[in-house]
């Protein structure tokens, strides 16, 4: 008398995630294959039948059946496997990590991971798969200042109220320069890459015809923009664009305006102009701290836009596309949301192990 095969009644929460993981394009495609064999279980097909239309043997038809009746969706994972008996064991990890607290082999700056497999005797495979698994990337930099100034907190606290909390009836602004933009002449255009894809290109030699300086002001609760192009950024020039900047209000005797620097020499010892200017008051950053000027910024995104990559024939040309930029940029511009980002590792240790510890 032939067999039977058991029935698989399935619950619709279950038939639901059957048919979710069966018609998935990022699952294993195991658990497809398995999922796919217990819905066609459940919805009467014969195993043979099932077999021919997976291209797969009746018995593991079976065995799909029978782990699913036992343990449910669970089996559609992997049975846990004995695997080859492991290489390397713990022992070998420290091995790599002292190794990473010694200096590395002469004429390197630093380990890498054909050095370490060396000097260890051990594979380059095992070397990058350990490295890989303890998020230790030896060949990414990252640098950052550290303000040593013993007043940061204060300094800092008052940047960054004037803007949370700007004070009312003032104008807050955002002031710095740019300093040494090159106008550089040089073949650009596209080109295929490798993969295939079209990517921006320029090529590798240039002419230098000269460089320029561009004194910036941002107002921090509209994002306006105003900016004046020099040859140089000498005190005098830095105090005629405040006085053109000022010139650019109403009301200017009445208002009040708080102007955000970093430390830069010609920004300070301005007493006599800030003594004429009584309505203008200097905010300075904490040193090794400019980045809390906002209009830093905005500096970032025109060098994004108008000098990375760019070729100007003259510095008359380059002046003329900075220019342009601003006007653009001021028909619809919009403040920065200040966001303050958790900094981990605000000092540098010298080992692996230190770090760990």
């Amino acid at each position: 008398m032939p067999r039977t095969a058991p029935i698989i009644k399935l619950e619709e929460d279950v038939r639901l995630k059957l048919m979710q993981t069966a018609s998935s394009k990022t699952e294993e495609a195991r658990r497809v294959l398995r999922a796919k064999v217990i819905l066609g279980c459940a919805d009467g097909l014969k195993g043979s039948e099932l077999a021919g239309k997976f291209n797969i043997m009746p018995n593991t038809v079976t065995e799909y059946r029978k782990r699913f009746i036992a343990e449910g969706l669970k089996s559609l994972d992997d049975k846990p496997r004995s695997g080859r008996p492991p290489i390397y064991g713990r022992e070998i990890g420290e091995k790599i990590l002292a190794k990473l607290d010694e200096k590395p082999p002469s004429g390197m700056s630093r380990w890498d991971g054909g050095s370490l497999a060396s000097a260890l005797g051990i594979s380059d495979d095992y070397i990058w798969r350990f490295l890989k698994k303890n998020s230790i990337c030896l060949s990414r930099q990252r640098s950052w200042c550290i303000s040593t100034d013993p007043e940061f907190a204060t300094k800092a606290a008052d940047i960054v109220g004037l803007y949370l909390a700007p004070p009312c009836n003032a104008i807050v602004i955002s002031v710095d320069e740019k300093p040494s933009m090159q106008a550089l002449s040089r073949k650009t255009g596209y080109v295929y890459a490798e993969n295939g894809k079209i990517v921006r290109a320029y090529k590798s030699t240039y002419k230098r015809n000269g460089t320029l300086n561009l004194f910036g002001a941002l107002e921090i609760a509209t994002g306006m923009v105003r900016g004046k192009i020099t040859e140089r950024k000498k005190r005098s020039d830095f105090l005629q664009f405040m006085d053109e900047l000022l010139a650019g209000y109403s009301d200017t005797n009445t208002t009040e305006f708080h102007v955000i620097l970093d430390n830069y020499c010609i920004h300070k010892k301005n007493t006599a102009w800030l003594d004429e200017h009584k309505n203008v008051y200097f905010h300075f950053t904490p040193t090794s701290a400019s980045w809390l000027n906002q209009i830093e910024i905005w500096f970032g995104i025109m060098s994004r836009k108008v000098l990375r990559g760019a070729s100007h024939n003259s510095k008359a040309e380059l002046k003329e596309a900075i220019e342009k930029f601003i006007e653009e940029y001021s028909k619809n511009p919009h403040p920065f949301k200040w966001r303050k980002r958790e900094v981990k590792g605000s000092q540098i240790k010298d080992t692996i192990s230190n770090l760990c510890n």
